[in-house]
């Protein structure tokens, strides 16, 4: 009796530490890839931050929308950018016990957005699906050689999906032939809804720049009255696929009127507002961070020279020494 009785406990336990593991949520940062390699020093700031979680981006290049071949992984890129530099970036991260989302990217030229790419003709089309998947087989390997936990095949490109269907349902599973981990692909706010693949992936990734306020500064009530509408989509999509919710990147830029349009990159803006920042920021923690269908996210973005990061006169996406950045702390480390 006292063996059966010490059986169970035991199981009990293990039981219990499963679903902890399980419940745990992805903190997560969006480590920017640099000219140089990294060390330890650069990786304590994503400790501190309670981080348990970076996604590594190695970046492919095409010269225009209408452009169909990636350059990717050349001696003309950053470090940070390539294959081998992802790779010394997460083997330096690894030695603090950092978790991995490699989260391969492609820049248009002029910054042009990747939603928008469109070839002209279906020689092109084949071409760019030729392209694309040299540059993304390339990081699923990587992502088996290293172990890592999740894998984004793609961020952000919805008239590439919506017009290549077929294309993009036997890359994934040449992808699932390589890598056995996690898998995820990062559809923008406005996008995700009508990914046709989230069946096939482990994770309904979402780049989270959804409107949440229209105020100067908002309050952190405002923004969570604002999530309401898209929360109940957001939801409704978890539970048609029965699948997590992993805000693939979130965050908000420390100026006026942050909530209004969070994906606003342009640099010409050159307002200043950390209260802002903070307060959108803190409703999205306390709006989804609690939820069991909701896996966890990755601020956008964390730069690997921390001291010279972010800063009081910066009003960027980065949460870098600013006062939102005790907010992520607040919760990562929960």
């Amino acid at each position: 009796m006292r063996r059966i009785l010490q059986f169970c406990f035991l199981s009990l336990c293990l039981s219990c530490a499963m679903t902890l593991v399980e419940d745990e949520k992805i903190d997560g940062v969006s480590f920017v890839a640099s000219r140089v390699a990294i060390d330890s020093s650069h990786v304590q700031p994503v400790v501190s931050v309670g981080a348990n979680y970076a996604a590594i981006m190695p970046f492919g290049f095409i010269r225009d929308l209408e452009h169909p071949e990636i350059i990717h992984n050349t001696d003309r890129q950053w470090f940070g950018e390539t294959s081998a530099g992802a790779k010394a970036y997460i083997e330096e991260l690894r030695k603090s016990q950092i978790n991995i989302m490699i989260k391969p990217q492609i820049w248009v030229r002029h910054g042009q957005f990747t939603g928008d790419i469109q070839m002209p003709n279906e020689a092109h089309w084949q071409a760019l699906e030729v392209s694309y998947k040299s540059f993304i087989m390339e990081y699923a390997k990587l992502a088996q050689d290293t172990k890592a936990e999740i894998f984004c095949i793609g961020t952000e490109l919805e008239n590439f999906v919506q017009a290549r269907p077929e294309y993009w349902s036997d890359l994934i599973l040449e992808i699932k032939g390589v890598y056995k981990g996690k898998l995820t692909y990062a559809a923008n706010w406005d996008e995700f809804k009508r990914t046709p693949f989230w069946g096939t992936l482990d994770y309904i990734g979402v780049d989270a720049y959804f409107p949440v306020s229209d105020s100067q500064t908002p309050s952190v009530e405002s923004c969570r009255s604002g999530w309401q509408s898209h929360k109940a989509i957001i939801k409704s999509m978890a539970d048609t696929y029965d699948k997590p919710i992993l805000f693939t990147e979130y965050g908000y830029r420390s100026m006026d009127y942050t909530g209004k349009e969070p994906w606003e990159s342009d640099h010409r803006l050159s307002t200043l507002n950390f209260q802002g920042q903070a307060n959108a920021t803190k409703a999205l923690f306390e709006e989804f961070w609690h939820e069991e269908w909701f896996a966890g996210g990755f601020v956008w973005k964390w730069f690997h020279n921390y001291d010279k990061a972010g800063g009081m006169d910066d009003n960027q996406f980065t949460p870098q020494n600013k006062p939102v950045e005790a907010v992520i702390r607040s919760y990562y480390t929960k």
